[in-house]
């Protein structure tokens, strides 16, 4: 289950962020889109649990097109991302309603949706909650990489499933999944000699780092940028 970890730092969804894509309907599913349509490769981003309106998660989007992918944030929580004010919803009662297989389900008719548009490798970058998700498309082969950033719900079962690249960027102060944990990942990766894997922990930083740390965090924006441009430098090793 998710804990407080996954809570901390909730973003404003109504802040005035300045971004360059727009929202469009993909697969049965609000999206937040941005870069070339004629790209042949694409990224999808899972959100966490505060969903994909989130200023700094479009921001990413915005900065991963910038290197030429085409770029899918799909609204996997429907308009109804957890508020951590709505005492009558705590998060153990509002997860019942957005729970990662789910999500799973619904990322597969967007997959097909971007291979549509003409594109021909697609990675999937998943945070926190939507690590899974990434995870589950890796298992079924649906994208051709995958990165997940200190991931909820996955398990040494899950890691042992995945058939395409992996990056696993994970906080030495996760509470979720703790370095102990990452590391067992490690072992799994290390004996699949046919799946390349890498898994790196930041010190210093706790869930959620990559997304939700605080502007006036030097040691959890620094490590921000460099989970960002691993991310990058993963999806261009193996999709471009």
């Amino acid at each position: 289950m998710s804990g407080p970890q996954c809570c901390e730092n909730p973003p404003n969804l109504n802040s005035s962020c300045v971004t360059t894509g727009s929202v469009e309907e993909l697969g049965g599913l609000k999206c937040y889109v941005v870069g070339s349509p004629d790209s042949q490769i694409a990224v999808l981003l899972v959100c966490d649990i505060f969903g994909y309106e989130a200023p700094r998660l479009r921001a990413l989007a915005d900065k991963v097109s910038a290197a030429g992918f085409y770029v899918v944030v799909p609204d996997f929580m429907h308009g109804d991302p957890y508020v951590p004010e709505d005492s009558e919803r705590p998060l153990g009662v509002w997860i019942k309603d957005h729970g990662a297989e789910q999500g799973f389900d619904e990322a597969k008719p967007i997959v097909e949706a971007i291979k549509s548009k003409g594109v021909s490798k697609i990675g999937a970058a998943g945070f926190c909650w939507g690590a899974k998700v990434a995870v589950e498309l890796s298992k079924d082969s649906l994208v051709q990489a995958a990165v997940i950033l200190h991931p909820s719900f996955v398990t040494v079962d899950d890691i042992q499933g995945v058939k395409v690249p992996i990056s696993i960027l994970g906080a030495e102060l996760d509470q979720m999944s703790p370095p102990e944990l990452l590391k067992q990942f490690e072992e799994v990766l290390d004996k699949k000699p046919e799946v390349d894997g890498f898994v790196k922990i930041f010190p210093g930083v706790v869930h959620g780092w990559s997304i939700r740390h605080k502007d006036e965090d030097e040691v959890s924006s620094k490590c921000a940028k460099e989970a960002c441009q691993d991310m990058l430098d993963w999806f261009i090793k193996y999709l471009k």
